[in-house]
C-alpha cells in the first residue's frame, strides 16, 4: 500500500510540474505569418490652395474611382511573455522583429477636366508596383488571456482581447512609381500652381491604437518547454498618403486611399516557463 500511494504521490507531482500556476512566467519565442483581410477605400487628391485652377480648372479636391491600395502577406520572428496572475488569468506582452510589408496600387489617378486631358498616372503599370517595395509595421501589445482546464492540465485552450499601438516606418517608395508620379499628377499640379522643376514625392501611413483579439492553446512537453499555437485578429486600418511637392518644396497635393488590413495573425513557438 506504501508503494501504491507514493507511486500515486509521484504521478500527481509530474503532472501538476507541467501546468501554468499562479506566479508563474511563460517565454515564447516563434514565427508570425501576417495575412491581411484586406479592403481600400478610392483614392482623394487634395489640391493645396494655391493658384491652379486656371486654365486647368482642377477642383480643390477630387476622387479617382476605381482606384484602390493593397498589401502583401508577411512573416516575421516575434517573442511572446506572459505572467499568470492567477492559475487561468495572464497578462500577455507581444514584441518581435517588426514585419515589412509592400503596398500595391491600383486604378488610374485622372484628374477631372482639362487636367485630365493633359496627365493622369496609371497605378496598374507593372512598372511601378509594388509603389512601395517596402514599409516596416511596428505593433506591439498587451493581451488579458483566459486559460481553460484545470492548472495540471498539459493542454490548455485560451481566449484572449487586448490593445495594439500600430505605426510605419521605413517607407522605400518604388523609384519607378517616384518618376511616373513626377512626369505625370506631379507635372500637371506644377503647371498649374505655375512653379516649375521637377517634383518631389514622398509618402506617409497614419498611426493607431486597434483592440486585439486572441485565441490559441498551448501544450506542455516537460516541467519548463512547452508549444503554443495562436491565432490573432486585429481590424487594423491605416490612412496612406502620398505628397507631391513643388521644386520649391512648397505642398501641390496630396493624394490619400484608407486601407483596411484587418489582418489574420498566425503565431507557433517554443515557450519556457519560470
Amino acid at each position: 500500500m506504501r508503494r501504491i500511494a507514493v507511486a500515486a504521490l509521484a504521478a500527481g507531482l509530474s503532472m501538476s510540474a507541467h501546468a501554468q500556476h499562479a506566479g508563474d512566467n511563460v517565454v515564447a519565442l516563434g514565427w508570425f505569418h501576417v495575412m491581411p483581410q484586406q479592403s481600400s477605400t478610392p483614392l482623394t487628391t487634395n489640391v493645396a490652395p494655391v493658384p491652379i485652377n486656371t486654365p486647368l480648372r482642377l477642383p480643390n479636391s477630387f476622387t479617382s474611382a476605381g482606384t484602390g491600395l493593397s498589401t502583401s502577406n508577411a512573416d516575421t520572428a516575434g517573442l511572446v511573455i506572459s505572467h499568470f496572475f492567477t492559475d487561468h488569468i495572464a497578462v500577455t506582452s507581444v514584441a518581435g522583429v517588426p514585419p515589412t510589408f509592400k503596398l500595391y496600387g491600383h486604378g488610374t489617378i485622372r484628374p477631372p477636366g482639362p487636367a485630365g486631358a493633359l496627365g493622369n498616372q496609371d497605378l496598374n503599370d507593372p512598372a511601378t508596383n509594388p509603389i512601395v517595395k517596402s514599409v516596416r509595421q511596428w505593433s506591439p501589445a498587451v493581451i488579458f488571456q483566459y486559460y481553460f482546464r484545470d492548472a495540471d492540465a498539459k493542454f490548455r485552450p485560451f481566449v484572449g482581447l487586448g490593445v495594439s499601438y500600430n505605426w510605419f516606418s521605413d517607407i522605400q517608395l518604388n523609384p519607378n512609381f517616384v518618376k511616373a508620379t513626377q512626369d505625370d499628377l506631379g507635372a500637371v499640379l506644377a503647371a498649374g500652381a505655375g512653379k516649375p522643376g521637377q517634383t518631389q514625392i514622398s509618402a506617409k501611413a497614419s498611426s493607431s491604437w486597434q483592440p486585439v483579439f486572441n485565441l490559441g492553446a498551448t501544450y506542455n512537453i516537460t516541467s519548463h518547454l512547452g508549444i503554443v499555437a495562436s491565432l490573432t485578429y486585429i481590424p487594423l486600418k491605416t490612412t496612406s498618403s502620398v505628397i507631391v511637392k513643388a521644386a520649391d518644396g512648397s505642398e501641390l497635393g496630396v493624394s490619400k486611399a484608407t486601407l483596411k488590413a484587418d489582418p489574420l495573425i498566425t503565431f507557433l513557438a517554443l515557450s519556457y516557463r519560470f
